[in-house]
């Protein structure tokens, strides 16, 4: 599968990963549809308008939503009632998400929507993908969903030309949006506005994104945490394939593989058993720690591209000729899975920060104090170790589980929700404040190991080439300098995906 970045075009009609989401969100890829995509829309679409000829009680179509089920809607509003629900759920608050937040929630509707059992009429995916494809994307606020509805409501408004959506740079109001874009509003027909704002469609998309960040800073661990070895001396002996062997968890084993691959042309390391007979638990314990992450992170990849090649509609309009009320929209396999990305990320987090703390201190490290001379008339890296501990602690705090929250709404009929939308919201910040973490020790283990460094012994290709990028923006610090840069530039490097590309240049793509 290529690289999220280097696809151009993504057509839906066969399994969706997470490389193709994040094409699209956030790389701008063109999302077209194959021909079974279309052959399935339109298939189920005939079952609608069949149901609707034949006058069935249909959730959501024929009768009103939540506590209202037990209301018939009159069949002269059933169609003016499909647009009534979208404005009267645009109830998300606050500062919008960002550009590629909104952009997966319209591809993961797409996705949803397309599986043929939704009964959307394909003219109205066509212009939701229309959107994607011309760059209109609709202003979203980001707060106050329990799972589904609102997010979704607020990208539905625009089809519409309602609403507010930002192009070429400019927010405007969703029809000149779409006029600008050469698009035209469309009027929602049977079923299509609850279609458009039902399923757990922002929890997936938001989850999806944490999770493909988190694969990418759980691969830049490994070459980050290598690189700190070689500038401690670690003792590789720690990792040995006899070690691996005697404990039965197959993460851990592929962690400690992936050191020794990325660690084998250290001279540095080479035969070496390192400066202490023993390290410190942050050091001999990684293909555990990251091990554990590893399984963690992976478990939620499978929950959540599950969730991407699901319908998560309700009522579902089966083949059969039955349409089903049930509540696919349930979001707890993602906010379980974003949870859990929260938690492997602290863990992550929480080792990198006291290696970051091992090389500052020179007490442990035989380094010179914080990294550089002259200690006490420069700082050095001494605060930079001090970022790390703050972002940990805020990280710490957005571990809390979401998904164990529960607020009964709509009259009792909702008496449980699953809050799934909160958990992924939280997992994709506690991702990107772990990439600043890892970033702080990436640029950390640089200083550390040009002090250290021997002419006659180098350090791996890999390490190297982590010196070469952080090297191209954040200077060797002599002496105390603004280090904020270098921190950004640092978690770039980690973010952009190019320290994962040095990691699986030494050691394979990852699992």
């Amino acid at each position: 599968m290529n690289r999220a970045d280097k696809i151009r075009e993504v057509v839906l009609d066969g399994e969706i990963l997470l490389n193709h989401l994040t094409a699209v969100a956030r790389y701008g890829a063109k999302v077209s549809f194959g021909e079974n995509y279309k052959k399935r829309v339109w298939e189920c679409r005939q079952l609608v308008e069949k149901f609707v000829a034949e006058n069935r009680r249909i959730y959501g179509v024929t009768t009103g939503l939540g506590e209202n089920v037990k209301r018939v809607i009159p069949e002269s509003e059933a169609i003016n009632y499909q647009t009534k629900m979208l404005l009267t759920h645009c109830t998300t608050v606050g500062q919008p998400l960002d550009e590629e937040a909104v952009r997966a929630v319209m591809f993961v509707m797409l996705t949803n929507m397309g599986t043929g059992y939704s009964g959307v009429r394909l003219g109205l995916l066509e212009r939701l993908a229309g959107m994607l494809n011309t760059g209109v994307t609709p202003w979203t606020p980001a707060h106050g969903s329990v799972g589904y509805l609102g997010v979704e409501a607020h990208i539905a408004l625009v089809l519409l030309g309602k609403g507010r959506a930002y192009y070429d740079g400019r927010l405007l109001d969703g029809g000149e949006a779409l006029k600008a874009a050469g698009l035209s509003p469309i009027q929602p027909s049977y079923k299509e506005g609850l279609c458009l704002i039902n399923g757990g469609t922002s929890a997936t998309a938001l989850a999806a994104l944490a999770e493909y960040d988190a694969l990418n800073a759980l691969s830049s661990a490994d070459a980050v945490a290598a690189l700190t070895l070689e500038a401690l001396r670690g003792n590789v002996k720690a990792f040995d394939e006899r070690v691996m062997s005697v404990k039965r968890q197959p993460h851990q084993w592929q962690t400690a593989e992936r050191l020794r691959k990325i660690l084998s042309d250290s001279a540095i390391l080479s035969g070496a058993g390192g400066e202490n007979l023993q390290d410190a638990l942050s050091l001999r314990c990684i293909p555990q720690a990251h091990g554990a992450v590893r399984k963690t992170i992976f478990d939620a990849k499978t929950a959540i591209e599950n969730e991407l090649n699901s319908c998560d509609d309700n009522p579902i309009i089966h083949p059969s000729g039955e349409a089903m009320s049930a509540c696919n929209a349930d979001a707890g396999f993602v906010g379980i899975a974003s949870d859990s990305l929260c938690i492997a990320a602290c863990y992550l987090a929480k080792i990198s920060e006291r290696r970051t703390d091992r090389m500052v201190n020179e007490h442990v490290s035989s380094l010179p104090p914080f990294l550089v001379s002259s200690a006490g008339e420069n700082s050095g890296y001494m605060i930079v170790q001090y970022s790390s501990a703050g972002l940990l602690g805020e990280m710490r705090v957005l571990a809390h589980p979401a998904a164990i929250d529960a607020v009964p709404t709509c009259a009792m009929q909702e008496d449980y929700v699953s809050m799934g939308y909160n958990a992924a919201l939280k997992a994709r910040e506690v991702v990107r404040l772990l990439e600043y973490v890892l970033g702080n020790e990436l640029l950390t283990a640089v200083q550390a190991l040009e002090l250290r460094e021997r002419k006659d012994l180098t350090p791996s290709a890999a390490g190297s080439a982590l010196c070469g990028a952080v090297r191209e923006r954040a200077p060797f610090m002599a002496e105390d300098h603004y280090v904020s840069p270098d921190m950004e530039w640092s978690r770039e490097l980690i973010h952009s995906g190019r320290v994962r590309a040095i990691a699986e240049e030494a050691a394979g793509p990852m699992d």
